[in-house]
C-alpha cells in the first residue's frame, strides 16, 4: 500500500483545516499592534516569548511575526505553537496552523506534528490524518512521532479498530518502524480498554521483532493481567522479564501490588515490598495510595492511615489522592469525624483539597445523615476557589429528597443551573425518582416528557425508576405500556426492569401473567434472581393461591434460591390463619437473601 492510499484508507474528509469554528478571540484580524506588549524580536531578528502570558498575547505576537521582514525562522513559528499547546489553547494552535497555510509560512514536521496532536487533542483524528495530505505535498517524510500521535488519537476516540488497522498497516507496508514509544501506546490503548490478551499477544510479537521491549512495555502487560485478575500469569511474566535480565522498576512492582491487594493477599503485598525496598526500588506516592486504597476497601482504614504515616517517615509525601482515599474509607465506616480530621489535616500541610476531596467528604455527611454538615462544607467550597461539580449539586439533591426537603432541593437545582452546570443522566435520575419517591407525580411525568421531548441521554435505569414510579403510584397500565415500548426505542430491560413489572402483575393479582414474565426474561437472556422469585411467591400468598405454590417452591429450591424476609413474615402470617401450609415448608430451605 503507497502513502496516497495509506491517506485514502484513513482520510474520510480532507476539507478538516475549516472544520473547526474559530473563535473571534483566535482569529487575527482582530487584533492591532497596540493590543499586546509582547515584544517580537531582538538585535539579532530572533523572536521573544518570554511575554506570552495567555492566548491573546500568542496570536498577537504571531501577528507581528507574519509582517516581519524577513519572516522569522520556522523554529521560532514551532516554538510559538508549542507555547500554545503548553497552554493547552489546541483550538487556538489549529487557527493560527491554518492561517500558516493560506500566507503560505513555511512549515515543518515538527509544525505539522502539533496540528496533528492539538486535532487528536480535541478528539478529532480524522482531522489529524488529513494533514498527511500535507506532508505528501510538501515531500516532508512521514516519523514514528507523527503515526504515534495519530494511533493516540483513535485510542483517546476509542477506535480501536481503526488503530489496530493503521498498526498493522505501518507494519506490513514498511511505511514506519515502530519504535518503543509507538509500541506503548498501542499496549497501552489495548490493556486500557480490557483487550488484555492482544496486549499479550502483542509482547510476543514484540519479542520476534527488532525492537525488543523493555521494562515499561513489559510494565503494560503485567499491568492489564493483574486488572484482569491473571495474577499468576502476572507473576509468571514477571519472572521470566527478570530471566531475561530486564531489571523490574517501582512501575512493574506497583502493578504486581495493586494486584495483590484487590484480592487481599497482604503477605504476598509485603513480600513485594521487601523485595523492593532490598533492590533499593523505593515505593513511590502511587505505591502508597495503591496500598491504602487496598486496605479502605477492606475496612482497615486506620491500617491504611498507619502505612501513610510510616511512609512520610520515609520521605514519601502522600498527595491529594492518598488522602482522599483514606478520607473515603473513613466516610464509608461512617467515621466522619476522623474523615474531617483528615481533611483538616491536609490543608495543614499545605496540601490543597481538590473538588474530589469535598464531593467525598459531602457524599460520606449526606450517606451518614449529616445533611446539614454537607450543606456548611459545600458553602466553603467556594471558599477555597473551587466551583462545585455536577457530582457535587447531584450528592446533594439526592439527600435533600431522600430526607423530603423537597423546596430547598428545587432551589438548589435552580441555583445548579444559574452557574451553567447541565444537568446529567445522574441528575435526571435523581430528579425523577425525587419526585416520585415525594409524591409529585405530575412533576415526575412531566419531567420525563421534557426528556422525551429535549431527545436528552436516557438509559434502562431511567426507565426503571419511572416505570416503578408509575406502578407505585397506582398507574400499572401505564407502567406497562411502557414497558412494551422499550424495545421500540432500543433498549432492554434488566433483571430489575422484569422485577418491577412482575411485582406490578402480582399486586394487581395477574399471577398468570407474572409467571409467564419470568419465562419471557429467561428466554430474553435476563437470569431471574432471589428477588424475582419471592415476589411472585409473595403473590401467591397474598391471594391465597396455596396449591398452585408446591411446584413454584420446587423450582425455587433447585436454584437455590431462599425466603427474603418479607415473604417469611407473609408466610407467618398465611400460616397462623392456616397451620396446615406447615406440610408444604420442608418441601423449601430457608436461607439468607441471595
Amino acid at each position: 500500500m503507497t502513502r496516497i492510499s495509506l491517506l485514502r484508507y484513513f482520510c474520510k474528509d480532507i476539507s478538516c483545516f475549516a472544520i473547526s469554528r474559530p473563535c473571534s478571540a483566535i482569529t487575527i484580524r482582530d487584533y492591532s499592534s497596540s493590543q499586546s506588549n509582547t515584544s517580537i524580536s531582538s538585535a539579532k531578528g530572533k523572536c521573544r516569548f518570554d511575554n506570552v502570558k495567555c492566548v491573546d498575547d500568542a496570536v498577537s505576537l504571531f501577528r507581528r511575526m507574519v509582517r516581519t521582514q524577513p519572516l522569522p525562522s520556522v523554529f521560532d513559528f514551532s516554538k510559538l505553537l508549542k507555547t500554545m499547546v503548553n497552554m493547552k489553547h489546541y483550538s487556538a494552535v489549529l487557527s493560527i496552523f491554518r492561517q500558516m497555510l493560506k500566507l503560505g509560512i513555511p512549515i515543518n514536521d515538527f509544525i505539522l506534528n502539533i496540528a496533528i496532536n492539538s486535532y487528536c487533542l480535541i478528539h478529532r483524528s480524522d482531522c489529524g490524518f488529513s494533514v498527511l495530505a500535507i506532508y505528501l505535498k510538501s515531500g516532508i517524510p512521514f516519523d514514528v512521532v507523527t503515526f504515534s500521535t495519530l494511533l493516540r488519537g483513535l485510542f483517546a476516540e476509542n477506535k480501536i479498530k481503526d488503530a489496530v488497522n493503521l498498526f498493522k498497516m505501518l507494519v506490513r507496508e514498511n511505511i514506519c518502524e515502530p519504535n518503543e514509544f509507538m509500541y506503548s501506546i498501542v499496549m497501552n490503548g489495548l490493556s486500557k480498554r480490557g483487550h488484555t490478551q492482544k496486549t499479550f499477544d502483542l509482547l510476543r510479537v514484540m519479542e520476534q521483532g527488532s525492537t525488543k521491549p523493555n521494562a515499561y512495555i513489559y510494565s503494560i502487560v503485567i499491568d492489564a493481567l493483574c486488572k484482569d485478575r491473571m495474577l499468576d500469569a502476572a507473576i509468571s511474566l514477571f519472572e521470566e522479564m527478570k530471566q531475561k535480565g530486564i531489571p523490574p522498576n517501582v512501575v512493574t512492582y506497583s502493578s504486581l501490588i495493586d494486584g495483590f491487594c484487590k484480592f487481599g493477599q497482604w503477605e504476598k503485598v509485603r513480600t513485594l515490598f521487601s523485595e523492593m525496598v532490598n533492590l533499593k526500588i523505593y515505593p513511590n506516592v502511587h505505591t502508597l495510595t495503591i496500598v491504602t486504597d487496598g486496605l479502605c476497601k477492606e475496612g482497615k482504614v486506620e491500617d491504611a492511615e498507619e502505612v501513610m504515616r510510616h511512609m512520610i517517615g520515609k520521605g514519601i509525601e502522600p498527595d491529594v489522592i492518598t488522602y482522599n482515599v483514606i478520607i473515603d474509607g473513613y466516610c464509608l465506616r461512617g467515621q466522619m469525624d476522623s474523615a474531617r480530621r483528615l481533611f483538616d489535616s491536609m490543608i495543614g500541610k499545605s496540601i490543597k483539597p481538590g473538588i474530589v476531596s469535598f464531593n467525598t467528604l459531602i457524599n460520606g455527611y449526606c450517606k451518614n445523615n449529616k445533611l446539614d454538615d454537607a450543606m456548611d462544607l459545600f458553602h466553603e467550597i467556594s471558599r477555597n476557589r473551587l466551583e462545585p461539580s455536577i457530582v457535587t449539586y447531584n450528592t446533594i439533591l439526592q439527600s435533600l429528597f431522600e430526607v423530603g426537603r423537597i423546596d430547598f432541593a428545587q432551589k438548589f437545582f435552580v441555583e445548579m443551573l444559574s452557574i451553567g452546570l447541565k444537568p446529567d443522566l445522574c441528575t435526571n435520575r435523581i430528579l425523577l425518582s425525587g419526585y416520585f419517591q415525594n409524591g409529585l407525580l405530575e412533576k415526575a411525568i412531566s419531567l420525563f416528557h421534557e426528556l422525551e421531548v429535549k431527545r436528552e441521554d436516557t438509559d434502562i435505569e431511567l426507565y426503571n425508576i419511572l416505570i416503578n414510579g408509575l406502578c407505585k403510584h397506582g398507574l400499572f397500565d401505564k407502567a406497562r405500556v411502557i414497558f412494551e415500548k422499550l424495545s421500540l426505542i432500543g433498549l432492554f430491560p434488566n433483571v430489575m426492569t422484569y422485577n418491577i413489572i412482575i411485582k406490578g402483575f402480582c399486586l394487581e393479582g395477574f399471577l398468570d401473567e407474572a409467571k409467564n414474565m419470568l419465562r419471557i426474561m429467561e428466554e430474553n437472556g435476563c437470569s431471574p434472581n432471589n428477588f424475582t422469585y419471592n415476589v411472585i411467591l409473595r403473590g401467591f400468598l397474598k391471594f391465597s393461591k396455596i396449591n398452585e405454590m408446591t411446584t413454584f417452591l420446587k423450582e425455587m429450591t433447585e436454584r437455590d434460591f431462599s425466603f427474603d424476609a418479607s415473604t417469611v413474615e407473609l408466610l407467618i402470617d398465611v400460616i397462623a390463619k392456616d397451620p396446615s401450609l406447615l406440610n408444604m415448608i420442608p418441601q423449601f430451605h430457608s436461607g439468607s437473601k441471595k
